[in-house]
Formats: structure tokens, sequence, C-alpha cells
């Protein structure tokens, strides 16, 4: 990046921050504060360590220090701006999560568009959020857009802030479905059978929450999927897995058309080949609707994590916090992009062109000069694709 382009982001991102009211997290005096500034060269400096006494206010430290990136800490401490993690005297931690584009598994790299990147990981967000008020029931989250690849969900209620690392691995592989067992997802009960004289064992799936609920409805969907096929075709579905012959294919079919309402219910011991197959689903369950967090930033009391009112120094887009009942209709690229950068076109020189998607419209952009609204102008910039156009 050249030093007018560099300039000229710094001092945009200035204005920006001179007409932004930043709303501080919690306990923000407890908290340690860092931020990258604007250096000449492709490696970053973070500078970090600071208290909020030491940087002032807030609003008036961005728009003295027009940082590229802002970041407070998921800890709360003793001395913040204590120089070395020791010396800080750690009270508790939000409970962070990070989602990143960039890492998730539906994601084709080099193939999918940046909006297409985007609505996956939003996907990925709202299995997460399923997680946490549904599983944990947690109440106070905050969740906010990057403003680069992805989302942040804060989790502060007061049962999880004091946490060590060890248990918010727990509640990683809990989201994740690492280490997931079928036979953890099953309630045993003895009961006595009609004209015998020995009870035998009910095993029920469980189906009002967790892993049990998830895994119960993607069987539930391939059984009733199963019974929409003929016969031969739900034969050949069936032996499509790995150990199901002929002979095992039609028990579990006979089985499933026998006891529709048993599997409803999650009774999956109305016959053997039908509770192997349901054993599977555990295994698609976790496939499909595990939260592919970025794991070391939820088990790291000492995170640093995006200030949200702040702007992504690799996007020029808005760190936005999102009500929970607007986070359907939340667009990125465009419920992100600064009000700031709306209001005209300037002159940049694009060096890497391609289809840009931001504000509602797609913008085609060959290399050379252009002008461009500012918001797509900064965009580019800021990813490296554009620099200033030069005064004449």
């Amino acid at each position: 990046m050249e030093e007018r382009t560099r300039a000229y982001l710094r001092g945009r991102f200035r204005d920006h921050y001179r007409r932004t009211e930043i709303t501080l997290p919690p306990a923000a005096n407890e908290r340690e504060w860092g931020y990258i500034p604007w250096t000449d060269g492709p490696g970053t400096t973070m500078v970090r360590h600071r208290s909020l006494l030491e940087l002032g206010a807030v609003e008036e430290f961005l728009e003295r220090e027009r940082p590229r990136h802002v970041y407070f800490s998921a800890g709360r401490y003793d001395d913040p701006g204590a120089s070395s993690m020791s010396e800080k005297g750690w009270r508790s931690s939000d409970l962070v999560f990070d989602l990143d584009a960039d890492h998730l598994p539906a994601v084709t790299l080099g193939e999918d568009s940046y909006a297409e990147m985007l609505a996956k990981c939003k996907d990925a967000l709202c299995r997460l959020l399923d997680f946490l008020e549904d599983d944990f029931a947690f109440e106070d989250l905050e969740v906010v857009f990057s403003g680069g690849r992805g989302y942040h969900v804060h989790v502060r209620d007061e049962s999880v802030r004091h946490l060590d690392r060890e248990h918010r691995r727990e509640i990683v592989d809990y989201v994740r479905g690492i280490g997931l067992e079928f036979d953890e997802l099953v309630e045993t009960e003895t009961v006595a059978g009609l004209g015998r004289k020995t009870p035998t064992e009910r095993r029920t799936l469980r189906t009002d929450g967790g892993w049990g609920r998830r895994t119960h409805r993607r069987f539930v969907a391939f059984v009733d999927e199963l019974l929409e096929l003929e016969e031969a075709a739900a034969l050949e579905r069936l032996q499509a897995f790995d150990g199901i012959g002929e002979g095992k294919a039609t028990a579990t079919l006979n089985a499933a058309r026998n006891n529709r309402e048993e599997l409803e219910a999650g009774n999956v011991t109305v016959h053997t080949a039908v509770a192997q197959l349901a054993e599977r689903f555990a295994t698609r369950a976790v496939e499909r609707d595990n939260a592919p967090i970025d794991e070391p930033v939820t088990t790291d009391t000492n995170r640093l994590i995006r200030l949200p009112g702040s702007l992504h120094g690799g996007s020029a887009l808005e760190v936005r916090r999102i009500d929970r009942d607007e986070l359907d209709a939340f667009d990125p690229l465009v419920d992100a992009v600064p009000e700031t950068f709306r209001s005209h076109e300037i002159a940049v020189d694009v060096t890497r062109g391609g289809e840009v998607e931001l504000d509602g419209d797609i913008f085609t952009v060959p290399e050379g000069d252009q002008s461009l609204p500012e918001y797509v102008a900064t965009f580019l910039m800021a990813r490296g694709r554009a620099e200033k156009e030069k005064e004449r």
C-alpha cells in the first residue's frame, strides 16, 4: 500500500470516528486495549497492554490516532495496562466465539465470492446461536459482524465468566460435536414385556434437545424420505451405507414402515437394524449441525477482540453489533457500509479488478484509473486491490 493511500484511509477513518458514537463493552476500564496503526511496509505492529486510563476517552482516541484495527480484551483484570499477562491480575473473561468464513468446511476458497462466504458464515452463526441459546440457555449474548470475514458472539452470563480454559474447552467440544458418542444420546429403561418372564431394555433417543434432538431430526427426515420412495429405490438407498446388504436393508425398511410413530417418539429399539442405522446419524448430525468456531479464541481467556463501531482496516467496513431480532434481515455488505463513505465518488488506480458486491449492487471493476463510489474504492484500497489516484 502506497503512502498516499494510507494517508487517505487514515483521514477518512478519522472522519468516520468523528461522526460515530462508540458504545463501550461492560467494565471497559477493567479490560486491556490494543490497536494496529497504519504502518509502512507489509507487516503490522500491534500496540497492546493499554488500559482505558492510558487511552483516554475512546472516541477522542479513535479520532486522534485513527487506527487501522481496534481491539479490547475478553478478560477483565486488576491492572489491565500491566506489560505482562502475569502482572495483570485476571478477574474473569467473557466467553467469546469467532466464526471466520475462511475456515468453514462449507466454503470453497477461490470459488465462493465474498458475499457467498459471508452467507455461509451467517448460516454457521445461526447454528452456533442454537447451541448457546437452546442447549446452554445463555441469556447475555452480543452478536457482532467482524467487519471482515465473519462474526463474533460475546457471552457475558455470570455463570461463564470465571470458567478456566479447560472448562471453556468442554463448551468448544460440545458445539463442535467432538467426541460425541451415540450411546450418550440414548436413555435406557427396563420394561416388562408381555408374556415374557424377564424384563427387557428399551432404548430411546432423546428428542427434547441437544445432540439427541439433532440426531433424531436428521434420522426421522431420512426415514420419511425413504418411505416416499419405491421399494427398489429405498433398498438401493439403504444399501449405499457401509455394512448394509440386501437382507439388512429389507429388514430396516420393513421396520421403518411398521413403526413410524415409534421412531417419531425416539424409540430406536423397534429393530436391531433400525438402531444401527440411527446410530450413523449421530455422525451425520455432527457433520452438518456443528458450529465450526475458531477454537483457540473461545478457550483463550486473554483474547483481544474487535471493538464494535470501529472500522476493519482490511475492508473499510464497520464492525457492527446486531440486535438478535434483526439478525435474519442483516446483510453485512449493506448494513456494515459506513455512512461516511456513501456520499460521493473518488478516483483510484485499480490494481486487481473483478466483481465487488456492496450496498446491494454488483460492480464489475476493470483495472486502471477508475471513478468509483467511495465505499467501493475504500473497500478495494483496504484489501490491497487499488491505490489512491495521484493528485494531478
